[in-house]
C-alpha cells in the first residue's frame, strides 16, 4: 500500500523553508491568512466562523488565546496600526508581511 505522506527529517524541513527561522516562518503564514480571511465576503464558511461569537460562557480561569490574538500581538510588536484598513490595500500588506519575514521581535 502506498502512503501519500510521511515524517519529514528535519533537513528535508529546513530545506523547505530555505533554512528560515520556523517561528518567523509560521507566523508570517499566519499573516497571509489573517489577510486573506478579511477580504473574503460575508458569506464565505472561513469568514462566518472567523467573525461568530460565542453565545455561551467560557470556562473558569485564564482565556485561551485564540489565533487573531497571537496575530494582533505580532502586528503590534511589528508597530503595525490600521490593521483591516491595511489589509485591503495589497502593496501595503505585501509590505507588511515581508517585514514579518525578518523583523526580530518574532
Amino acid at each position: 500500500m502506498y502512503t501519500l505522506w510521511r515524517l519529514k527529517t528535519n533537513e528535508e524541513l529546513e530545506e523547505a523553508i530555505n533554512n528560515e527561522n520556523i517561528v518567523r516562518y509560521i507566523k508570517y503564514k499566519l499573516l497571509g491568512w489573517l489577510v486573506h480571511v478579511e477580504r473574503m465576503t460575508n458569506e464565505r464558511v472561513a469568514k462566518t466562523i472567523y467573525k461568530r461569537k460565542p453565545y455561551a460562557t467560557r470556562p473558569k480561569g485564564r482565556p485561551r488565546v485564540r489565533w487573531e490574538d497571537d496575530v494582533r500581538n505580532d502586528l503590534r510588536k511589528m508597530g503595525v496600526t490600521n490593521w483591516k484598513q491595511r489589509t485591503q490595500e495589497r502593496k501595503q500588506w505585501k509590505k507588511i508581511i515581508e517585514q514579518a519575514k525578518t523583523h526580530k521581535e518574532l
